[in-house]
C-alpha cells in the first residue's frame, strides 16, 4: 500500500518536472520569438530609412535640374540684355545728329 502510493507521487512528481521543463521551452521560444521581431522591426526601419534617403536624393536631383534650368535661362537674359544695350548704344549716335 505504501509503496503505491510512494509509486505515485513519484508518477505525479515527474509529471510536474516535465510540465516545467515544458514550461521553460515555451518561455525560451517566446525569447526567441521576441528577438526575432525585434530584428525584423530594425531591418524594417533600415529600409525605410534606405527609401527615405533615396527619396530625397532623387529630390535634391531634382532641384539640381531645376536650378542648371535657371541658370540657363538667366544666362539667356543676359544676353538679351547685352543685345538690347548694344542697340541702344549704336541708337545714340544717330540721335545726336
Amino acid at each position: 500500500m505504501l509503496q503505491q502510493q510512494q509509486q505515485k507521487i513519484q508518477y505525479q512528481l515527474q509529471q510536474l518536472q516535465q510540465q516545467q521543463l515544458q514550461q521553460q521551452q515555451l518561455q525560451q521560444q517566446q525569447l526567441q520569438q521576441q528577438r526575432l521581431q525585434r530584428q525584423q522591426q530594425q531591418q524594417l526601419q533600415r529600409q525605410q530609412q534606405q527609401q527615405l534617403q533615396q527619396q530625397q536624393q532623387r529630390q535634391q536631383q531634382q532641384l539640381q535640374r531645376q536650378q542648371q534650368q535657371l541658370q540657363r535661362q538667366q544666362q539667356q537674359l543676359q544676353r538679351q540684355q547685352q543685345q538690347l544695350q548694344r542697340q541702344l548704344q549704336q541708337q545714340e549716335p544717330q540721335q545726336i545728329q
